[in-house]
């Protein structure tokens, strides 16, 4: 692999803060983004053993990227019934989730840091057959040492951002010595295919977005049926994936829907749970009725808001509601949230003005009439009130969510067909 002065430069100060990484991790963990009991592996160390056999590495940064390798490790476990999965990713969250969702021949690791001795140590032990990696994780000596093991490499769903791309553009030997390393590139959408293309000079295909291709959101059938049986019979709309600053407009926008339907109910779904106590004293300004999901308290008639600051319980919201507004999109600076998820689950979808990370997902829908694009958050209530008052209007935006979300899979079939060559018929340890 070509090494640039820039790829050298990485690999020397890498392996000059290696020994301060342990003062990094407690930092991290003081910050509650580590696991105490697991700070091992961001060493790549581990007491969990190989799985004898064939060993696919797959990588995700955190739970939007996991949940979207999701379909493809289950695809590639029914395909090669003696392969193993070996999936890494960077966040608590993600491992919390995936300690939930992963099936047997699947196991979770934290992914080492980024620093030579700890990339070694994890190479030697789990010896993977094959790496995949998802969207835009690039880590110089992770892919240098995997690709120096002759291991075939793939990313998928690669999505580079236009300021990205234009950094990338402006060192294209390091763009070709790390990017171009991978013998697979499947770009999530025509943006990232056409700047991939001309920064590494080969083509780069855009085979679609994989998170249109996941599976529906799980749900505890136990949990869904006690909490159907107390908002039984109420207009119930959810707004999914909140980040600072948005929650005041949508509470404003719930005290209007609540004029027109005073037994309303409001899943407050904020991105980063963390946040429950600041949301929860907004909603006593205002003076609203809310139940946290957390304390497992019962939804009275009086509920006016469901307070979702839990982790992984989104297929519990959204087959709860209706309807769905996206946030991560009012405000300035934002870009968006996958609308597929709310879309799978019946719920007619709406989203804010800032919605670039999904920009092709969300304009195709709003062609077909399967999304609604909100430019002023000022209108939110008006809108939601309308839906909820017209029944037909409501299930034909419901009805064309779900019929473009699933016509969404066939993703997956042609990310499996143009990744099943790469894949080794046999290897591992034995």
């Amino acid at each position: 692999m070509t090494e640039t002065p820039l790829i050298k430069s990485y690999g020397v100060a890498t392996r000059a803060l290696g020994p301060l990484t342990p003062l990094l991790l407690k930092r991290r963990q003081k910050q509650g983004k580590e696991d105490p009991a697991r700070m091992a592996e961001r060493h790549g160390e581990t007491d969990i053993p190989r799985p004898t056999g064939q060993l696919i590495w797959m990588h995700a940064a955190s739970v939007g990227e996991c949940l979207m390798l999701m379909p493809v490790i289950k695809r590639l476990l029914e395909k090669r019934p003696r392969a193993n999965v070996l999936i890494t990713s960077g966040t608590i969250t993600s491992a919390e989730i995936l300690s939930k969702h992963l099936p047997t021949r699947a196991v979770h690791q934290f992914v080492p840091l980024d620093y030579p001795k700890a990339i070694t140590r994890f190479l030697d032990h789990w010896k993977p057959d094959m790496a995949i990696w998802a969207e835009s994780e690039i880590w110089p000596n992770m892919i240098r040492k995997t690709k120096a093991r002759g291991i075939p490499m793939a990313l998928l769903n690669a999505r580079f951002s236009e300021k990205s791309l234009e950094g990338w553009s402006k060192r294209k030997k390091s763009a070709q010595a790390l990017i171009g390393a991978f013998d697979l590139i499947l770009a999530a959408d025509t943006s990232t295919s056409k700047g991939l293309s001309w920064i590494l000079d080969r083509t780069v295909e855009a085979a679609g977005n994989l998170k249109d291709a996941a599976e529906p959101l799980s749900v505890n059938p136990e949990d869904l049926k006690k909490v159907k049986s107390e908002t039984a019979r109420r207009a119930i709309w959810c707004a999914a994936s909140t980040h600072k600053g948005e929650d005041e407009l949508i509470i404003k926008a719930h005290l209007e829907v609540l004029t027109r339907f005073k037994s309303s109910l409001l899943i407050l779904a904020p991105r980063h749970p963390e946040r429950s106590n600041e949301i929860q004293e907004l909603l006593k300004q205002h003076d609203l009725v809310y139940v946290t999901r957390s304390s497992n308290d019962p939804i009275t008639r009086n509920t006016q808001v469901f307070l979702f600051d839990t982790i992984g319980e989104m297929g519990l919201a959204f087959r709860l509601s209706k309807l769905t507004f996206v946030c991560g999109s009012l405000l300035e600076g934002m870009a968006g949230h996958n609308p597929l998820e709310p879309a799978r689950l019946d719920n007619a979808v709406l989203t804010g003005a800032h919605i670039s990370s999904f920009a092709d997902s969300y304009m195709s829908m709003i062609a077909f009439d399967a999304a609604q694009r909100i430019l002023s958050p000022a209108i939110i209530g008006e809108t939601v009130t309308n839906l909820l008052s017209n029944k037909q209007a409501l299930s034909d935006l419901q009805s064309k969510a779900k019929a473009y979300a699933t016509g969404r899979d066939a993703v997956l079939d042609y990310v499996w067909d143009r990744l099943k060559p790469l894949i080794p018929e046999t290897g591992g340890v034995f």
